[in-house]
């Protein structure tokens, strides 16, 4: 016999609850009416009720029961407990904010859900889908499945717990997609067997399929290689050789001709397949109602041959000529695409003008000064600091460290993140200082917090022990990160290094200052701030070698949690000057956005820090318009390239559809002292009318930011 319960579900039927809840009631009473066997007996009589309607029975009927069997008894008292314990359990679930907020996305009247991700519309069926499941996943996280303590640190701001709205599920964080077994050795998509691509082309469209398919089995970002597709250009080469001299068969066309009629096509077909690229990730909408949170990774030593490297250098080329040229809007206008993400390497046969492809780099700041992409990895610094390997993110800024197989093989593809929880170092700095405490309260209340933050990440890290690989078969079971069996378990790809978990930090420049009244930019504050990073990296290694799970330190891009852990400041400790004062708080070990620093001691500076946040990190700077001067868009890459390890610019690019503006648009306070877009040209403030992209946590971002990010972009000083 089974019982349904309240949310449809049946589960087995069991008389020892009934007994349980009877004997709370009784307990409660400060005389008790009935005996244990009583008891019993009751529970017993109301089991034999329903069996005897030889069907399921609902939860509600068998409380009806319990209700009348006890006053049927005499047990009065006991009977008016239970009704008020029942009634009470009524009016909790009756206020269930988590139906409010459901009901708030559907109407689009839920402001935090609205500005929670600024590549997602609310509005759409798929999105409002997505939030729907996140809020009911965030619940149940909240009320089941996380410990007390770690939601409470939540709530109140202390910690973040990324992505509770996927926690309830068994699903990943980024990952680096391993593109080239899936093409060069086939893979399954919706039960389709796709075999290895036989055109350059066909295996553009295949890519765009997986990415596709591993958006809408994950969390987080995916990252895909451009050296995976490179081959494919030559099988492509030699199928049109066959066709052309199958054309020209008794004509007389010398040798370098049929040559030059070949490349020809295959530069066409090159472009063509990046076009699929380009417009298909722009155009699909995975499962959560967004284009696929992905970055394409451009570095030319991933070739392993001097053909590949040629042909790879075609894409690359390709690929820069047309995100620089951007995508029509519904109104025919060219604006810069959000995705994908473009991260270029910059080597020694790129980086000098004398190298041989230093024209791809020229193209890449041509880009860059436009289009706000690509992203600029230094090959010679991440060599330094990743045991000679250079290799992409996942996604925006998550790295993995470096791992090798049972062959003593660096492998990187095909690996992922576990999950993110974000400590906030503001937070830690104030509740040491602010009851007259001192540096050495906040390195016990930080051993502390790093403890209850250890504690949630082992819950991201047990909540995906025992996932079989069936629940996402183009990850673990068609090779976009393995090739196990149906029903075997992720378990051996969650220790060992193989994928990363991730403690996040935000705030440090507030907390230094808060502790020091002294910047990371002066040399008391700069030496706190590395300090404190020691100490997170520390107690990453500490864990990693205690449970041989790889944590690592991963410097949080905050999109919605600068706003959430301000406020959180603020309704804690009040408005401290330089601290809590904003409506924002300072993305990982980020120099202030107000602070008036030029470009290259930015980036040196932070190079500094980014060598002590090896499991996530990027850093930015400031720039103009500077698409007639790409002289200084070429000093700032070719210092990167020589100072830091992963980097990129930060300029404009606007639309304003009523009027064909396109400029910087401006952000100003409306009547009600809300943050709003405002077009310098016609003064149109329909949000709507305007097209704003900015770079907003690593992936650029559209206007749908909440007040506390729209007041940093705001702020936001020129490096330049």
């Amino acid at each position: 016999m089974n019982v349904i319960k309240r949310n449809g579900t049946e589960m087995s039927f069991n008389t020892e609850k009934i007994v349980a809840a009877i004997m709370k009631a009784n307990n409660a009473l400060p005389r008790q009416e009935l005996t244990d066997s009583q008891i019993r007996e009751a529970a017993d009589y109301i089991t034999f009720k329903c069996e005897r309607l030889n069907r399921a029975v609902s939860v509600e009927e068998i409380q009806d029961m319990v209700e009348r069997q006890l006053i049927a008894i005499g047990a009065s008292e006991t009977a008016r407990a239970y009704i008020k314990y029942r009634y009470k359990r009524y009016l909790a679930r009756k206020a269930n904010t988590t139906d409010d907020r459901i009901l708030s996305i559907i109407d689009t009247t839920n402001e935090e859900v609205k500005e929670e991700n600024s590549n997602k519309n609310p509005v759409i069926a798929s999105t409002q889908r997505d939030y729907m499941a996140g809020e009911v996943s965030k619940d149940l996280a909240d009320r089941i499945l996380l410990p007390e303590d770690v939601v409470k640190a939540d709530k109140e701001g202390i910690i973040k717990f990324h992505d509770k709205d996927y926690f309830a599920q068994h699903i990943t964080n980024c990952q680096l997609v391993n593109l080239k077994d899936m093409l060069q050795n086939g893979t399954v998509i919706s039960d389709t067997l796709i075999e290895s691509p036989h055109s350059f082309s066909t295996a553009c469209t295949i890519t765009t399929q997986i990415v596709a398919q591993v958006a809408s089995s994950q969390f987080g970002g995916q990252s895909i290689s451009l050296s995976h597709l490179a081959p494919f250009v030559d099988v492509s080469r030699k199928r049109i050789h066959a066709k052309v001299i199958k054309e020209l068969e008794g004509m007389d066309v010398s040798k370098e001709r049929i040559e030059e009629i070949v490349e020809s096509r295959v530069r066409d077909e090159v472009t063509k397949g990046i076009q699929t690229i380009q417009y298909q990730i722009i155009t699909l909408m995975t499962t959560n109602g967004q284009a696929p949170f992905v970055t394409v990774f451009m570095y030319l030593n991933e070739a392993e041959n001097e053909q590949e490297r040629a042909d790879l250098a075609l894409i690359i080329e390709e690929t820069l000529k047309q995100r620089y040229i951007g995508v029509k809007n519904e109104k025919g206008v060219y604006i810069t695409p959000a995705f994908p993400k473009l991260i270029y390497v910059t080597e020694e046969d790129n980086i000098h003008e004398d190298s041989p492809y230093w024209y791809l780099t020229e193209l890449a700041i041509k880009c860059t000064a436009k289009r706000m992409v690509p992203d600029y990895i230094s090959e010679k610094m991440m060599k330094k600091l990743k045991d000679e390997n250079c290799f992409p993110a996942m996604g925006c800024r998550s790295f993995l460290a470096p791992w090798k197989d049972e062959n003593g093989n660096y492998k990187f593809y095909g690996r992922f993140n576990q999950g993110v929880v974000t400590l906030n170092l503001v937070d830690v700095a104030c509740s040491a200082i602010e009851p007259g405490g001192d540096i050495n309260t906040f390195w016990q209340i930080l051993d502390e917090r790093l403890e209850l933050c250890h504690k949630a990440l082992r819950c991201r890290h047990e909540r995906l022990l025992g996932t079989k690989s069936d629940i996402a078969p183009i990850l673990w079971q068609h090779g976009a990160l393995a090739r196990l069996k149906p029903g075997e378990t992720i378990d051996k790809l969650l220790y060992g290094g193989y994928s990363s978990i991730s403690l996040g930090y935000a705030g440090l420049w507030e907390c230094v200052y808060e502790l020091t009244h002294k910047k990371l930019t002066e040399p008391e504050g700069e030496k706190l701030g590395l300090e404190i990073m020691q100490r997170l990296n520390d107690t990453c290694d500490k864990w990693k070698a205690a449970e041989n799970i790889g944590y690592s330190l991963y410097g949080t891009p905050l999109e919605t949690t600068t706003y959430t852990f301000a406020k959180a400041l603020q309704k804690r400790f009040g408005i401290i000057k330089g601290v809590t004062d904003k409506a924002y708080i300072t993305n990982s070990y980020h120099i202030h956005v107000t602070e008036e620093v030029d470009a290259f001691y930015k980036l040196a500076q932070e190079a500094k820090f980014q060598a002590k946040s090896l499991g996530g990190c990027i850093s930015y700077v400031e720039v103009p318009n500077l698409q007639n001067n790409l002289a200084a868009v070429k000093s700032i890459v070719q210092f990167m390239y020589d100072n830091i390890m992963y980097a990129e610019l930060n300029t404009k690019s606007d639309f304003c559809e009523k009027c064909g503006f396109d400029g910087e648009i401006e952000c100003v306070e409306d009547e009600n002292g809300k943050l709003i877009w405002k077009c310098p040209n016609c003064g149109c403030t329909d949000q709507d009318k305007l097209y704003i992209v900015r770079r907003t946590c690593g992936y650029l971002g559209v206007n749908k930011w909440n007040q506390g990010r729209t007041e940093e972009i705001k702020d936001r000083v020129l490096h330049l």
